[in-house]
């Protein structure tokens, strides 16, 4: 059977970045190390848009939101979070575990947040170090107006710290022109991939916290990791073959070009939406974002079997998190994929529907979504 990875994250690779990965690996203390990770320096910069460095760690893309807390705050200190799905919660529950004083703005699951209500937090708490926030919430699917956001936080002491783990190379998010402070990402998205490297990078405003911080860190030092990372260096051992993968990624990244990325990813986004509606489903978020789609599953049909008949059929997407747990069920479209991708994710889901009892006339979805991949 083949198989089709269309989850958010893990997101297929690019057979470019795979062969890069699969050379003989090399020593990350020698001077063709040293020029790989000079070239990443250069062109990570380019994609974050920003002219900070951009620092690199063998983690997760949770491992850079930790350091994000860990390296600009102290205990006690009060934060503003936008808590609109589990991984705006998430930067809460960092928060907290290292007792950092949470004043949530909370957002029903599937909505976006008003910008509004995140000025009215910080006029409330005039002592707020900073703010929290997640761009794509990939969750549920929904998208937050970082820009607006950083407007507002740039008007008050704080700093604006924003999760683009499932944003970044698909939505534009231009770091400085922003105002966004800090900025992370990981590899498992639409940097095409595997997991296990994180990404932060950091505005002068939110460099003059760091020695100020409080919080106990080691590995996640974004001092340490800035002094080695100027001599084309890891503070710590690399994952290097990630790292060589990574310069690959970024090649083909920027060869398409950021404009022609964004502008790929907004419409097979708008492909993928247009065919779930055709066929009388859902979406789940009010204002989606164009990494994936989160579809309310049909009354009477579990989210868990719409997933389930996908990955019968060789087909992984993915259900939903906390209490959208068998509610919705999430097909992505980041990262090294295409048109076809969106045409053979609607074709089983027509499929899967029928199976499952669901009534649907056969190519209502795929003839949705070819009118707006034709134009």
């Amino acid at each position: 059977m083949k198989r089709y990875l269309l989850a958010p994250g893990p997101t297929p690779i690019p057979p470019e970045v795979l062969l890069a990965m699969a050379q003989p690996i090399i020593h990350h203390r020698t001077p063709e190390y040293e020029a790989l990770f000079a070239d990443v320096r250069r062109d990570l910069r380019l994609l974050f848009q920003c002219k900070n460095e951009v620092l690199i760690f063998a983690a997760s893309g949770t491992g850079a939101m930790e350091g994000a807390v860990v390296n600009t705050l102290s205990a006690g200190d009060q934060v503003v979070v936008v808590r609109g799905g589990k991984f705006g919660e998430r930067w809460a529950e960092i928060c907290e575990a290292y007792g950092v004083r949470v004043l949530p703005v909370d957002v029903p699951y599937g909505k976006s947040v008003d910008p509004a209500a995140v000025a009215a937090a910080l006029k409330s708490e005039p002592a707020v170090k900073a703010v929290f926030a997640t761009h794509s919430e990939t969750s549920t699917g929904a998208v937050h107006d970082v820009q607006a956001i950083a407007a507002i936080v740039r008007e008050t002491p704080a700093i604006l710290i924003v999760d683009a783990i499932t944003s970044l190379g698909v939505m534009d998010l231009p770091m400085d022109a922003w105002g966004a402070d800090i900025v992370v990402a990981g590899s498992q998205k639409a940097m095409m991939l595997p997991p296990g490297l994180a990404f932060a990078a950091l505005s002068d405003r939110a460099w003059a916290l760091v020695p100020g911080a409080r919080l106990p860190k080691y590995y996640f030092n974004f001092t340490a990791e800035r002094k080695a990372i100027e001599k084309n260096q890891s503070a710590y051992t690399p994952a290097v073959s990630l790292v060589v993968g990574l310069r690959e990624s970024l090649r083909l990244i920027l060869a398409e070009g950021l404009p022609n990325v964004f502008a790929r990813h907004d419409r097979l986004a708008r492909a993928t939406r247009a065919g779930v509606q055709a066929l009388g489903l859902e979406l789940f978020a009010e204002h989606p974002g164009c990494a994936c789609t989160a579809v309310k599953a049909p009354a009477g049909i579990e989210g868990g079997a719409i997933v389930k008949g996908f990955r019968q059929r060789g087909i992984t997407i993915a259900g939903g998190q906390g209490s959208m747990r068998g509610k919705i069920f999430r097909i992505a479209h980041m990262g090294y994929v295409d048109g076809f991708d969106v045409l053979t994710a609607l074709t089983a889901l027509e499929f899967v529907l029928a199976d499952l009892g669901h009534p649907v006339t056969f190519g209502e979805g795929i003839r949705a979504a070819q009118r707006i991949l034709q134009k």
